[in-house]
Formats: structure tokens, C-alpha cells, sequence
């Protein structure tokens, strides 16, 4: 038997970046081991990176394209099926289609983008060109899916939709949580491996971790305290605790006192929340908010961190902004063991141009046809998706192109979206499973897998909790023939672009020249005549090597292309297979800042009208019974349930209910039982009798659902569970950043049968 040999890779299936260490035997992999040596994640390995083994051998992904050919799907060349949406695709584009004077504009196409996408740096570098070839304002992501008000709080305050800050963990004496289950999602908008190992840190040097959840979750359970909180209701919470801040004099600007704007502004604005007010409402004792408070402004190193449960709610953005509010007035914003901003080593904006000054953002440069929904960060609401498909009229969408995503599960009223979807003119999906969405698609496109490509995140570093570069090559070679998910989009955008039959069947040669065309051609709006220099100086590398290059070169640590010969390059981040450690976060105000003010904008227009919004609704009754989500440490969204060594194990599509509704209900734990939303949808769930779950919550997994003919998820189908976003309301959203409300919709429990 031939001895094994050992490769490094970054695993890519959650926010946590681990490093793995990768065992190889025959051309094909044996094990999988958290790699030790790695800069960042020191040898942490959760089970999903185990998983990556058996994505790569798993008899359901797709191996070549998919068309569809009376009504059935048939496997197909990578010519053919680049011809049927040659064939296809045009003429739909042209019907609305005008050329200005760098782009189109047609509405009738739409792409959709899903998770992984912001996990395969080929994917994310590439997809913004496809979107800019296809010309259309109808571009949906996950991210109004989950993380949208943070962006759009972050690019209000501090001046870019990526500058967030990120607790300072290993520094950190007291971290109050909302929302947020790190220890099942490896951190979220916060990339923090191994977060059980430095809470226990932080508990050991003394320091304190706070929790609030309606449910007792894993990182509730570690934690010293945890708070029940209805719903929906964190902006109360945070308002009363702001409220406290004021009244009882406890804001300290420190270091930020010459850098912060609207402090007064925002004094007027909590005036109508204080805690005693609030308390009913969020179900938190008025004397514990004001404890908190204390608790907050006493100690020197301590940060508010907000996640999933604060964003996916009518006022999302504003419990977002009010995190971030608590961090600037207790002097705990951009100072050790705070919450402070990373300093990527490439691709991120806020370390880009003149430091401490900038543009800003703006939000609602377009608008969806049919609702009127604003554009933020270059995005329009997935929620809107369904009706613009549905909705006739000039710009009505005819053409849809999926990219790793599956909203039929993943947003609100799939089997609506499903039914939308069934109406399309021509659908392309790049993806490597026909899933419930994908099932739906004329033309399927399978990529490559994790091990078959280069990565680095992209994404993740601009919120890590300790500066790094990392860089993994490919740890298996590409099967011969097959394009990486870059080249696929390439190939997308050329014929999105019309440019010719040749589009179809082009070679890797072709290729290659539309990608230098397409990135000198970015070059030379950025930096002008000294674009031709720039790409000497990246020749060796091509597709998205050159553009991480690029990057890096001319990042924060970069060799700024040969005048700080010790700088980062590729090669020199190749070279270091465990990463290179670019120390811990370090104080960044006012360079990081890109407002207009250059100042960071405590009391942003729009979200302090949308107050008023919150102040009505304080005064509404909370539903008697409400549905939240809920994450698991081996499963992501809906894309990780049709890998056995994942899916072995206890039932987890479990709805979990508090056992005095349970009681009230007349449902019996281990029982089948009927959850009816709103809407009048219904599912069939297996009950879970819990006090994990505050009484008036019913707690069930998002993501599942895999019951739906015409998929092709073996292992999922065995077990598919209830679709929660089924039971929601597609036209609920936060409206300033087009969030879907996904938490603390209502719900009515019946006894079911089996």
C-alpha cells in the first residue's frame, strides 16, 4: 500500500475558516484532521469539515450538465448545454434589453446567489461580472436572507457595508450576546473557530458571557446568564439598555470622543423606551436592563455582539444599529477586548483609498417593480423574487440564473416561489445538486468541489477575530474537461453579452482572453494608466489567482507591487501552508472610516425614523404563540443534509415546545403535530417537550423540508423534515434593508397524526 502524503486546505462550509490538514492515498482522500499548525483555527475541527470527504464522493452531486428535455432531465456535453442557453437566453434579454453606455439594463433576467457562494472564492469573485453582463436590477442573495441590516447599519455608521466590528474575544471581560449560537454556527458575521475554548478563557480570567435567546441554547448553556427575550423584541431590549445609559449617566466616549457625531440626537431619540416601559414587551426585567447597563459601562473590556436572531425581524436593522450604539457610548467601540474592526489583508474597501474619509452609502438607487422595495448593497430583497416572476408587465422577470442557492427552502413561502418558478421561460442553475430549487432549472451546471479548487476567503478575514492570509491549492486535480465555477460565469457573462455563437463552445483560450479583457478593463477605471503595470506585474497568475494577487499586492500588508519588498504576495501566502498570522485587531478609528463626515454617525436619518415604527409597535400585543429558527453544528442552511456522516444520529427537524403550551395545545412529545402560519400553511412536525424554549415559542430548524419530488438527495430524502420558511409570510421584511422576517412569526399547534 502506497504511503500517504499529507495536504492543507481551508475548510469552506461555515464561517469558521478551519484549517484542515488532509490525508491522501491513491488520489483520494482518507482523512480528514484539524490542522494544528494553522494560524487561525490551531487544529479546531467541527464534524462538517469531516463531511468534505463525503461531499467529494457523493454518489448524488452532479458529474456533468443537466438539460432538460421534455420535462425530464438528461445528462449532457459541456457544449451542448452552453448551447441550449445560447439558444435560449438572448432573446428573453433582448426583449427589454437597452445598452447604455458600459452595461445593459434588462429586467426580464434575474440571478439569485446562495450561501456558498461567499464560501468559493472563484464564485464570488466572478459572480458580480455575471451580474454586471446580465444588466438587470433583480439580483437576490441570501444575505436578505439573514445579515442585511447588519450591512446596512455598519455602511450607515461607519461609512462601508463590510466595516463591522467583531468582539475582540481573546481580550474580552464581559460579552453580551443576543441573538447568536456561535457555538453551533462557528460564529456568524463574526469568524471565530473554536469559540467554546475562548469563552472558557474568558470565564477563566474572570470575565462574564450573557447570553439572550427565547431559547436555552449550546452557547446559552455555557454561558454565566441567560435571559429569555420575546421575539422580535431585541430592539426594545437595546433601547431600554441606551435609555440607561443616558439617564444614569454612564456614556464614555473615551478614545472616540473627537470621532463620534449625533450623540445628543440620539439622547432625544430613546427618550419614549425606558426600561420600565420596554420590560412587558421584551419579557426582560426592567431593574435586569438597567443591571446590564451598569454592567456594561463598569467594566473596561466588553462588547455587545448581535447576530441572526436580531436581524431576521421587523426591526432588524435598528437592533443591529443599537448594538453598535451600546458599543460607542460605553467607550467599548474599537478598543481591546471590545468590539473592534479587523484589518484584512485583501479585497477589503475599508482599507482602500483615503483613510477616514469617503462616500459612504446610499440605499434605493433602484427599486423592485412590483413592491417598490429599495436596493441595498447592490441587492433587492429575495422576498421579492416570487412576484416579479408572477407579476405581468414591462420588465416582468422570464429568466432566472441560480448560483448555489435554494431558496425554495431557504425564503419565505417556497412552495409560492415553486410555483413561480414553474412559469419561467428558461432557468439556469450552477450547481452541483438538483435540489428543490434546482429541480426547477432548464439548464443545471455543476461546478467543481472544495478539493478540486484554490481558495481563500474572501469574505471572512474582514470579520475574523484575529488578523490572517491564508491560501489553499487545490488538494485533488479536476476531473479532465470540467470548468471551475469562475470559467462557468465567464462563459455566462459572454453570452449574456452577446457575443456571438462562440460563447457557447469557447475555448479555455477564449477564456482566458475575455477574462484579461474583462480585468484590464477594471484596471484601468480604478488606476488608469497604470493598469498595464499592474498586470505585468500578475502575469503569472490567471482567473481568480490573479485578482487574490491584485489584492493582496496592494492591501494593508502588500509588497504594494515591489516598493515594500517584505509585503505580502500569492506566492508568499502559497508558500505558508498553515497561514500567516497578521496579529490581533488593533484600534482603527478614524482610519477606517469612509463617511462623508469622517465621523462615525451614531444617529443615521433613516433608522431614527424608523423609531416611530418601533414606538407603534410597542404598544401591540405579542401573538400567544410564535415559531423561531434554530441552527445545528452539522448542518448549514439547507446544503449539508445529504451527507450521511451528517444526517446519522437523533431526529434534529424536531419542533421544540415549552410543555406548558405543549400541555395547552394537546400535543405530546415525540408526537406528530400540525403547525398552521399565517398564511394558512401547514406542516407536519415531530414534537420535542423542552423548557429550553420560553413558553409562547415553538422552536424549529430552518433548512429542511427535503420531501419534494423530482430532487435527487438520497440520504436527505430519508429524512426530510418540516420546511419552517413554508409556515411564513413572504411579505413581511424589515423595510429598510429588505430583511425577511424569519423570527416570531405566528403560529397555530394542533395535535397531528403520523
Amino acid at each position: 500500500m502506497p504511503e500517504p502524503t499529507v495536504a492543507y486546505r481551508i475548510c469552506p462550509l461555515c464561517e469558521a475558516c478551519c484549517g484542515l490538514e488532509v490525508e491522501l492515498r491513491d488520489g483520494r482522500v482518507a482523512a480528514i484532521r484539524g490542522d494544528r499548525e494553522d494560524v487561525f483555527s490551531a487544529g479546531y475541527l467541527c464534524p462538517k469539515g469531516v463531511a468534505l470527504k463525503e461531499l467529494q464522493e457523493d454518489p448524488d452531486r452532479l458529474r456533468a450538465p443537466l438539460v432538460k428535455r421534455d420535462g425530464r432531465f438528461v445528462e449532457a456535453s459541456w457544449e451542448e448545454a452552453f448551447a441550449e442557453i445560447e439558444r435560449r437566453l438572448p432573446p428573453i434579454l433582448a426583449r427589454s434589453g437597452q445598452r447604455l453606455e458600459r452595461r445593459f439594463e434588462r429586467d426580464t433576467a434575474a440571478l439569485a446567489i446562495g450561501n456558498p457562494t461567499a464560501h468559493k472564492m472563484g464564485l464570488l469573485l466572478y459572480v458580480p461580472r455575471l451580474a454586471r453582463a446580465l444588466g438587470t436590477r433583480n439580483v437576490f442573495s441570501a444575505s436578505t436572507l439573514d445579515q442585511m441590516p447588519k450591512h446596512l447599519s455598519s455602511g450607515l455608521m461607519f461609512g462601508h457595508w463590510l466595516s463591522i466590528p467583531v468582539p475582540d474575544i481573546e481580550r474580552c471581560d464581559f460579552l453580551l450576546m443576543l441573538g447568536a449560537n456561535p457555538l453551533a454556527s462557528n460564529g456568524s458575521l463574526w469568524t471565530v473557530p473554536g469559540f467554546r475554548a475562548k469563552a472558557r478563557a474568558l470565564q477563566a480570567r474572570g470575565g462574564r458571557l450573557v447570553v439572550v435567546d427565547p431559547r436555552r441554547t449550546e452557547t446559552a448553556r455555557l454561558a454565566d446568564r441567560h435571559l429569555f427575550i420575546r421575539p422580535g423584541s431585541d430592539v426594545f431590549f437595546l433601547l431600554g439598555l441606551v435609555y440607561v445609559l443616558f439617564d444614569e449617566g454612564l456614556v464614555r466616549l473615551g478614545a472616540l470622543a473627537d470621532h463620534v457625531a449625533g450623540v445628543e440626537a440620539v439622547r432625544e431619540a430613546v427618550l419614549p423606551f425606558a426600561p420600565e416601559r420596554v420590560a412587558g414587551r421584551c419579557g426582560i426585567a426592567a431593574e435586569t436592563i438597567r443591571e446590564l447597563a451598569r454592567a456594561l459601562a463598569a467594566t473596561e473590556r466588553a462588547a455587545v455582539y448581535g447576530r441572526l436572531g436580531t436581524c431576521t425581524q421587523r426591526f432588524g436593522s435598528l437592533s443591529s444599529w443599537l448594538v453598535d450604539v451600546v458599543n460607542v457610548l460605553t467607550g467599548h467601540l474599537d478598543a481591546p477586548g471590545g468590539a473592534m474592526f479587523p484589518k484584512a489583508a485583501a479585497f477589503a474597501a475599508n482599507t482602500m483609498g483615503a483613510p477616514g474619509i469617503g462616500r459612504g452609502v446610499e440605499t434605493g438607487r433602484r427599486r423592485s417593480r412590483v413592491s417598490n422595495a429599495p436596493e441595498v448593497y447592490g441587492e433587492l430583497p429575495m422576498t421579492c423574487l416570487t412576484e416579479e416572476i408572477e407579476t405581468p408587465g414591462e420588465g416582468q422577470v422570464r429568466a432566472l440564473i441560480t448560483v448555489a442557492g435554494n431558496p425554495v427552502l431557504s425564503a419565505p413561502n417556497g412552495p409560492r416561489l415553486a410555483a413561480a418558478l414553474e412559469t419561467l421561460e428558461f432557468m439556469v442553475s450552477v450547481d452541483v445538486y438538483v435540489n428543490e430549487t434546482t429541480r426547477h432549472a432548464d439548464v443545471i451546471l455543476p461546478g467543481l468541489l472544495p478539493f478540486e479548487e484554490s481558495h481563500y476567503d474572501v469574505a471572512f478575514p474582514q470579520l475574523s477575530f484575529r488578523n490572517h492570509a491564508r491560501y489553499s491549492p487545490p488538494v485533488l486535480a479536476p476531473p479532465p474537461g470540467r470548468p471551475a465555477e469562475w470559467e462557468i460565469l465567464l462563459r455566462l457573462a459572454a453570452i449574456a453579452e452577446g457575443r456571438g455563437a462562440d460563447a457557447a463552445d469557447a475555448t479555455e483560450a477564449d477564456i482566458q482572453a475575455l477574462d484579461d479583457e474583462m480585468v484590464s478593463e477594471d484596471l484601468r477605471r480604478r488606476v488608469g494608466a497604470q493598469a498595464d503595470l499592474l498586470l505585468q506585474a500578475v502575469a503569472p497568475w490567471r482567473g481568480p489567482e490573479r485578482l487574490l494577487d491584485l489584492a493582496l499586492r496592494g492591501g494593508p500588508y502588500g509588497d504594494q507591487f515591489g516598493r515594500r519588498p517584505d509585503g505580502l504576495t500569492l506566492a508568499k501566502v502559497k508558500a505558508a501552508p498553515h497561514g500567516i498570522d497578521l496579529g490581533p485587531l488593533a484600534p482603527r478609528v478614524p482610519e477606517v472610516l469612509r463617511t462623508p463626515s469622517g465621523k462615525i454617525e451614531l444617529a443615521p436619518a433613516l433608522l431614527l425614523g424608523d423609531l416611530k415604527h418601533a414606538e407603534e409597535d410597542l404598544a401591540t400585543p405579542a401573538p400567544d404563540l410564535v415559531v423561531i429558527g434554530r441552527r445545528d453544528l452539522r448542518s448549514n442552511n439547507s446544503w449539508m443534509h445529504n451527507l450521511p456522516v451528517l444526517a446519522k444520529g437523533p431526529q434534529r427537524c424536531t419542533a421544540l415546545v415549552h410543555p406548558a403550551d405543549a400541555a395547552r395545545c394537546g400535543v405530546t412529545d415525540a408526537g406528530p403535530a400540525r403547525l398552521t402560519g399565517a398564511g394558512g400553511h401547514t406542516v407536519t412536525v415531530e414534537v420535542k417537550v423542552s423548557d429550553e424554549v420560553m413558553p409562547g415559542v415553538i422552536s424549529l430548524p430552518h433548512g429542511w423540508g427535503h420531501d419534494l419530488p423530482g430532487i435527487r438527495l438520497d440520504v436527505a430524502a430519508r429524512r426530510p423534515g418540516a420546511n419552517l420558511n413554508a409556515l411564513l409570510d413572504e411579505t413581511l421584511r424589515d423595510p429598510l434593508s429588505g430583511n425577511a422576517v424569519l423570527s416570531g412569526g405566528p403560529v397555530r399547534l394542533e395535535p397531528g397524526s403520523a
